[in-house]
């Protein structure tokens, strides 16, 4: 690995009041939620044609103790400008999805990949490629900052809430708070990259 010269301040950790202190954001642009195959055609139509797509993946959490993770109800995709929230526990990752996921050619970026995709192939086979842990290349990078709410903090200036991390991701109809929670982690997961990348560590 080649050794980059990360400015002092990126390499610090941030305390939770630091955090606290900085500027609340959250994705504010398009988002489509997709729940047909009509909407999950021209989604993935849309989102071939970029090279960077933040990623994340939401699950209803599990509160009894011993009990199996439930597998993910939701994918979200950043592209440059829209974000696209699929909702997979009612629409299946066919018809071009899978074929993103496994698409060397597009990145696909996010924090905790691993897990995710260990959740997705639950729901179906495929084989994933081109996915890049900003937690992994900060840890590489010997950042104090690995998370995606701390890793924004560091490296865009702001906070994000985590107020629905824990909501029923599984229902039908999502509220307007779930969705802009959503589309926000998969958008900060791409601009985490495009910093990232404009540092050299990527």
């Amino acid at each position: 690995m080649t050794v980059v010269e990360i400015p002092e301040e990126h390499l610090r950790a941030f305390t939770k009041d630091e955090i606290n202190a900085m500027p609340l954001r959250r994705y504010e642009g398009p988002v489509h939620v997709v729940r047909t195959e009509k909407q999950r055609d021209a989604a993935v139509k849309a989102l071939r044609e970029e090279t960077v797509l933040g990623f994340d993946t939401e699950t209803r959490p599990v509160f009894k103790k011993g009990r199996k993770p439930n597998p993910p109800s939701l994918i979200q995709l950043a592209s440059a400008d829209e974000v696209y929230v699929f909702q997979i526990n009612l629409l299946p990752m066919d018809n071009g999805l899978l074929e993103l996921l496994a698409d060397k050619q597009v990145i696909k970026t996010g924090v905790s990949v691993h897990d995710d995709i260990i959740g997705l192939k639950k729901l179906a086979k495929f084989r994933p490629a081109n996915f890049i842990d900003l937690g992994e290349v900060s840890q590489q990078h010997k950042m104090q900052t690995h998370g995606l709410r701390n890793l924004a903090a560091n490296l865009l200036g702001f906070r994000i809430s985590k107020s629905a991390q824990c909501s029923n991701w599984a229902k039908e109809k999502l509220s307007k708070q779930q969705v802009a929670y959503a589309a926000t982690d998969a958008w900060v997961s791409r601009e985490i990259y495009l910093a990232m990348q404009s540092l050299g560590l990527v």
